[in-house]
């Protein structure tokens, strides 16, 4: 008895009618998790077998989708699992772990959708000095960069978390998100503003950086000729479609603690379906189809296979 473990387990109650649909379900999420790791690890392979594609901004395209398969990799084996079982629980350090991994993730985005935007802009207003700034070297601390801070900035309020006592356990969603929140006995003043300034930081800062960079962008292609205007549209459109789709559905995220129980169900449900089965499979095929590099050669590729 004195070597047993005390395990605290957390319900999963976001799931509408997973008794009558549960095969349907786990057939949906199956599939569309083999397409998320199919399409964005397409897009990716393009990327890296191709040497034209070897430009920073390609690079930093490879990530984004990296980020989301890595991402949707922390969700959609658990959620496969709860399809098929009876009940749908997870023990509180995987929760904590779970969350963890979404927000790094999640924070990530933004800030490479933010590299992203400088990197464009670099391109379109000092194409002069692109090579010189946007080196081997300097692309590489971006990227580290984006995924490093979102890991410190977040791994505070999940250690926090995890030291809470718990007077609920019963998550109203289908994974561990900022709903944790909703099981802790007290509001801890700490916890909310390390995540008041894990928001800022990781989200505020890069989406106004973001609208800075794509507005002078803006100003300074008006100026220019045609030609230029569209170049810059070709390549800045996807970027700013992601960012859009993304932004709204942090939004929805963020408001899931602020009105907690007043979110009906099966909306705090379509909208968390939106997080994990929709936006993951809109970045490779926004990028694929959009930008015309990337179209080129997945053409090329569907047709070898075709013909194979």
């Amino acid at each position: 008895m004195g070597g047993e473990v005390n395990i605290t387990y957390i319900t999963l109650d976001g799931h509408v009618d997973l008794e009558t649909y549960r095969y349907l379900y786990f057939v949906i999420m199956f599939t569309t998790y083999i397409l998320i790791i199919c399409c964005n690890f397409t897009i990716v392979y393009l990327i890296w077998m191709h040497e034209n594609l070897h430009e920073p901004m390609y690079v930093f395209i490879a990530a984004l989708l990296i980020n989301s398969v890595v991402f949707s990799t922390n969700i959609y084996p658990k959620f496969l699992i709860d399809m098929l079982s009876e009940k749908q629980i997870i023990s509180y350090s995987a929760c904590i772990l779970q969350f963890f991994i979404f927000y790094c993730l999640g924070c990530a985005e933004f800030l490479l959708l933010a590299v992203m935007s400088y990197d464009r802009y670099v391109s379109i207003c000092k194409p002069l000095q692109y090579p010189a700034i946007m080196t081997k070297d300097r692309v590489s601390i971006f990227l580290a960069l984006a995924w490093t801070v979102p890991a410190c900035v977040i791994a505070v309020p999940s250690i926090m978390s995890a030291d809470m006592k718990l007077c609920h356990f019963t998550l109203n969603g289908i994974l561990c998100n900022n709903s944790i929140y909703n099981l802790h006995c007290v509001s801890s003043v700490a916890r909310s503003v390390f995540g008041a300034v894990a928001l800022v930081v990781t989200a505020l800062f890069p989406l106004l950086f973001i609208l800075f960079t794509y507005t002078r962008i803006l100003i300074i292609t008006s100026r220019c000729s045609r030609e230029v205007r569209k170049k810059a549209a070709e390549t800045c459109l996807p970027h700013l479609l992601v960012l859009v789709s993304y932004s709204f559905l942090c939004a929805f995220d963020v408001a899931i603690v602020r009105l907690g129980a007043d979110f009906p169900k099966i909306v705090r449900l379509i909208m968390t379906l939106q997080v994990v089965l929709y936006h993951p499979l809109f970045n490779p095929i926004i990028y694929g189809l959009k930008l015309k590099e990337i179209s080129k050669h997945l053409k090329r590729l569907l047709c070898q296979t075709k013909l194979t």
